[in-house]
């Protein structure tokens, strides 16, 4: 067994916990749908070829790049969510538990999507280079990655400290900060008489550690865009990095 999977982390909690769901499921499904559509048409994507999507949740989008004819196989680190997804399986969608930080299938898949900060949530940055360059190996030479992470220097200065939600009668007091170089997002639940609270932590990675790890790897970038209507990235002002990497 792998050292990681012996330690406790955040995601190993909070990811299974019914109350992800419930915080996150009013998340824009259209938006998603159509910074996908936007990139698939971008890289040309044909129908012949195999995707991956890395930390695929419960398969939503694994499953609408499987209605447009892709074959598709879906990742994700929760024992909860792929039980879920397994119910949409059919010849040409699949879906596997699995650490990203272990190879899955070598050189194998011709495009492999890392979508909405699926990223930089390890206790190192060591886990962070494991993680690209097993997810590299995955790669058919030639293929492509697409690694979607917040502009870490934009969502700083935009960071929202403090916010509540109620969704079906659970309350939920978020506070965010940046510290030891994550941002770390505390989420505390009141449910009736029940109380927890949870962390969500993702390094502040920027441009240029992204530079970095991918010199380590043999990723060559080929664009970034700033949003999901793929726009030009500025440093300054765009809410996205979107790196499209070619091996």
């Amino acid at each position: 067994m792998p050292m990681h999977q012996q330690e406790e982390e955040w995601f190993s909690t909070w990811l299974n916990s019914p109350y992800y769901d419930l915080l996150y499921k009013n998340n824009d499904v259209l938006e998603a749908q159509t910074f996908i559509t936007n990139l698939i048409g971008h890289l040309q994507t044909k129908l012949t070829y195999r995707l991956l999507e890395m930390g695929c949740g419960k398969g939503q989008h694994a499953l609408f790049l499987n209605k447009k004819g892709f074959n598709v196989t879906g990742l994700d680190i929760s024992e909860q969510n792929i039980a879920f997804a397994q119910q949409f399986e059919n010849e040409k969608l699949h879906f596997y538990q699995h650490d990203m930080r272990d190879i899955f299938r070598t050189a194998y898949y011709d495009l492999i999507l890392n979508l909405f900060t699926n990223f930089g949530h390890f206790n190192s940055e060591t886990e962070n280079v494991v993680a690209l360059r097993s997810t590299v190996a995955a790669i058919k030479p030639g293929g492509k990655l697409v690694l979607d992470f917040m502009n870490t220097n934009y969502a700083i200065r935009h960071l929202v400290h403090t916010e509540e939600k109620e969704t079906e009668g659970v309350h939920f007091n978020i506070s965010r900060k940046v510290e030891k170089g994550y941002i770390v997002k505390t989420i505390s639940i009141k449910d009736a008489d029940q109380s927890h609270t949870f962390h969500e932590k993702v390094r502040a990675l920027t441009y240029d550690h992204f530079m970095e790890y991918f010199r380590m790897t043999s990723l060559r970038m080929v664009n970034v865009f700033g949003s999901y209507s793929l726009e030009p990235y500025h440093p300054e002002t765009s809410e996205r990095m979107i790196f499209i990497l070619k091996k």
